[in-house]
């Protein structure tokens, strides 16, 4: 039994109050009450609760919990399904710092679709355009742990959405995002030691920073001239599997990775000197003990320094030397050189497929949607144009 009732009452200050209440019984044969400022809502609401409960799926709002604790529901499975933890921090992030000061206390049971429109607005109102999408997608899938769990009928935000930038999203640029080969050749003419191998193997692979600190020396295969990616450093330094299954990948060696890691190798550091591994050559780019060098000494004590001998700089915006001059900073993040690995590819004639298989992608939407405009027309428009105008006008 199912039904909607008007109550009023009187305050202890003599106020005539009312409010229409919802009344029925769960799918556990419990009777539950809910109270709403109108009638209209009220039978809304009652008649999505009678589907929920006709379907078995019906969760009582003072038994639902809170969108913060589905939070920590989520983060659990995550962890025993052994997400890395890099990928854990980054959710737990988005939970702190955006999903549980906004929406955090708010029970599934009374979670809403426009609550989610709201949500996704405050997010655009304050957060990038991509940041904002990947915390949607975490509250998302907040949500649909939850339904998994049998916390919550249905996933109400699911259609909400945030849209790509399209024209408001800055295609790369070579000069901008991407050094130029001037600029390519001043660096590595400007690497020395144990910079300069590093330095080459990421220009003319295109490997990601993590896979370039987390390569092994019998991953190098210098009778078939292929590195292969098997593995990669996090940022706390451990070595995992690389992004995705396509990040597994073969990538051949030009003559100059060739031989800059051939000399390397006799100079390279080699592990501690262990009952385990005693003086083993391990790591192709560790530190001086052999172990995994971290992304933050790779930037300041070695690409930006070079890149400040070659002249790739720019003048800071603020800072000022002892005389009064701007001081110079490098321009470029290591991850530009994967960019130039792509544009160099695609200049020398490596086809749409192939540069995917060679970057890891695990789509080619992904390759299409960041190197999609450096690829040549393969087509002669103009003639096509010419040729298609004789058909119309004789």
């Amino acid at each position: 039994m199912a039904t909607v009732r008007k109550r009023s009452w009187t305050t202890a200050k003599g106020e005539r109050k009312s409010a229409w209440i919802a009344d029925y019984t769960d799918q556990a044969g419990k009777r539950h009450i809910e109270t709403f400022a109108t009638k209209k809502a009220a039978d809304a609401w009652l008649v999505t609760t009678r589907h929920e409960v006709v379907q078995g799926v019906h969760t009582p709002e003072r038994d639902s919990i809170t969108v913060a604790e589905a939070g920590k529901l989520w983060l659990e499975r995550g962890e025993r399904e052994g997400l890395e933890r890099s990928t854990l921090d980054k959710y737990r992030n988005h939970i702190e710092l955006h999903i549980k000061p906004r929406i955090g206390a708010v029970k599934l049971a009374r979670l809403s679709a426009p609550m989610g429109e709201k949500f996704r607005d405050d997010l655009l109102g304050s957060l990038s355009r991509p940041m904002a999408k990947k915390v949607l997608g975490s509250l998302k899938s907040i949500v649909t742990e939850a339904q998994r769990r049998g916390l919550v009928a249905h996933n109400p935000i699911a259609a909400v959405k945030i849209r790509t930038a399209g024209r408001t999203e800055a295609k790369l640029a070579v000069g901008r995002d991407i050094p130029t080969k001037a600029e390519v050749s001043a660096i590595l003419a400007a690497a020395t030691g144990r910079w300069r191998p590093l330095l080459v193997t990421a220009v003319f692979t295109g490997m990601r920073a993590s896979e370039l600190r987390g390569l092994a020396w019998e991953d190098v295969d210098f009778n078939a001239k292929v590195i292969h990616v098997r593995q990669r450093a996090d940022q706390w330094n451990a070595i995992g599997s690389p992004k995705s299954e396509a990040g597994h990948r073969a990538i051949p060696m030009s003559p100059l990775v060739v031989n800059a890691l051939r000399e390397w190798k006799l100079a390279c550091p080699r592990l501690g000197h262990t009952e385990e591994q005693p003086g083993r050559l391990w790591l192709v780019f560790p530190t001086g003990t052999g172990k995994p060098e971290s992304h933050a000494n790779i930037i300041n004590r070695g690409f930006d320094p070079v890149q400040i001998a070659a002249g790739v700089c720019d003048p800071h915006p603020t800072a000022k030397d002892k005389d009064g001059k701007p001081v110079m900073v490098a321009k470029y993040g290591l991850h530009a050189l994967r960019h130039f690995f792509a544009s160099w590819a695609i200049e020398q004639g490596f086809s749409p497929k192939r540069l995917q298989a060679l970057m890891g992608h695990s789509s080619i939407q992904m390759t299409f949607d960041t190197y999609g405009h450096l690829f040549p027309s393969l087509e002669d428009d103009h003639a096509k144009f010419a040729a298609g105008e004789l058909a119309v006008v004789k």
